[in-house]
């Protein structure tokens, strides 16, 4: 894979963590429930994206 692969790679992952664990705090700390509905809902976004980066970039490298 190129750089510019992984750095796609990289931040469609990082962003997918990211979300994951600001969701998880707030539920850790009884944080308002509509905010971890809401992080949660980014995430599963997010990780559509990241797999869809993922995909094409398998499928344009053949």
């Amino acid at each position: 894979m190129d750089v510019g692969a992984n750095v796609v790679v990289g931040v469609a992952v990082g962003a997918v963590f990211l979300t994951l664990l600001l969701g998880l705090f707030n539920m850790m700390r009884d944080g308002s429930p509509n905010l971890s509905q809401r992080l949660m809902r980014w995430r599963v976004g997010l990780q559509f994206v990241a797999v869809l980066a993922i995909v094409g970039i398998v499928w344009f490298r053949g």
